[in-house]
């Protein structure tokens, strides 16, 4: 869907490879991050632009996983196989992360996310290296990927 947003700028943000505008929509009246890449076009106005101080931007931008934001998060509870573990043990994947072996040697890797889009593919390229203990909903979802997956090769 093609949207017309009114956006007040705050900050550009450089995240995998890709350019974001961090910025006030007055079209859904909250901080919002845009894809660089999938605007068409830009039209400078004379309106004053919101100000949004950079602690609140962080607070709504920077706690979640990945480029997506969001104030209210949840804790992701990732358990990776003895194999994968070592590496994935050495991998920052939030600021807020805390890790632990388990008994069996299994990396068991938890951190907060607002919103799962990212996360869930990032799970998904670990394969059967991966298990989403907690919480449910982000465990049916990446069940539900893995067998739409799985659909296209039977």
């Amino acid at each position: 869907e093609l949207l017309e947003r009114e956006v007040s700028p705050q900050r550009l943000v450089f995240y995998r490879d890709n350019w974001y505008l961090d910025g006030w929509c007055h079209l859904r009246e909250s901080i919002r991050s845009f894809g660089m890449d999938a605007m068409q076009k830009a039209i400078p106005t004379n309106k004053q632009a919101r100000e949004v101080p950079d602690e609140e931007l962080d607070r709504n931008l920077k706690v979640g996983y990945g480029i997506f934001g969001g104030a209210d998060t949840e804790t992701a509870v990732i358990r990776f196989s003895p194999e994968r573990s070592r590496w994935v043990a050495n991998e920052s994947w939030h600021p807020e992360q805390k890790g632990k072996y388990d008994a069996e040697g299994r990396w068991v890797l938890s951190f907060p996310y607002s919103n799962d889009t990212e996360l869930v593919m990032d799970i998904l390229r670990y394969g059967p290296d991966a298990e989403v203990l907690k919480p449910a909903a982000l465990r049916v979802k990446v069940q539900e990927r893995l067998r739409e997956a799985l659909a296209r090769y039977i």
